[in-house]
């Protein structure tokens, strides 16, 4: 699976998500499919790289979407609605860790917890090798630093819009940012030959 190209967020996209979020207050069906359309694959994308299960991001996917739907009417009339979006599936992802977590300790304490070779990898056989050394270095980074680079990086959202998704102050995300690209580079480092090309890709 190859990296998707970095979103570009201009004037007119915000012009088109205002009118999208009127729309949704105005309860338009058809600015839910809109919605759905304009940020389906992004919202995926992240969850995927979150979740790193494909199950568990299309699941994560389409509860995102109904909270959407249940909620539209009730939109602020300022809401950034990429910025909602990802605050919904994030907020949901980290619920989902935590029960999952607590399931596990549950099946660990009576032996069921399967073993770290029944998890499935994502799949990157169809991606070029730069891509597919770039995908795993990205997907071995601490949770906290991947979520800040995918948001910022990959989704090039401003970090005042990551930060209020992450509930984080806009210092807090560059930190981390900063942080996360260090770890990148360092993790490619070691395989010199997709370094110089995965860098430029993804920070």
């Amino acid at each position: 699976m190859s990296p998707p190209s970095p979103a570009t967020v201009t004037a007119a996209d915000d012009a088109e998500d205002a009118a999208l979020v009127r729309a949704l207050r105005a309860g338009e069906a058809r600015a839910f499919d809109l919605a759905y359309a304009r940020y389906r694959s992004r919202i995926f994308s992240f969850l995927l790289r979150l979740a790193r299960r494909r199950d568990v991001a299309e699941d994560l996917l389409q509860e995102t979407f109904v909270r959407l739907a249940k909620h539209a009417r009730t939109l602020a009339e300022d809401t950034v609605l990429g910025a909602w979006l990802f605050t919904v599936a994030r907020n949901l992802w980290r619920s989902h860790r935590r029960w999952r977590l607590l399931d596990a300790e549950r099946l660990r304490e009576v032996g069921l917890w399967p073993s770290a070779s029944s998890v499935t990898p994502l799949a990157l056989s169809e991606a070029t090798e730069t891509e597919r050394r770039l995908e795993a270095a990205l997907l071995a980074l601490p949770e906290m630093y991947r979520e800040v680079l995918l948001l910022v990086a990959v989704e090039r959202l401003e970090p005042q819009r990551a930060a209020e998704v992450l509930g984080l102050r806009a210092d807090a995300v560059r930190q981390r940012l900063l942080r996360a690209r260090a770890m990148l580079s360092q993790a490619l480092a070691k395989d010199e030959p997709a370094t110089s090309v995965a860098k430029g890709a993804v920070v």
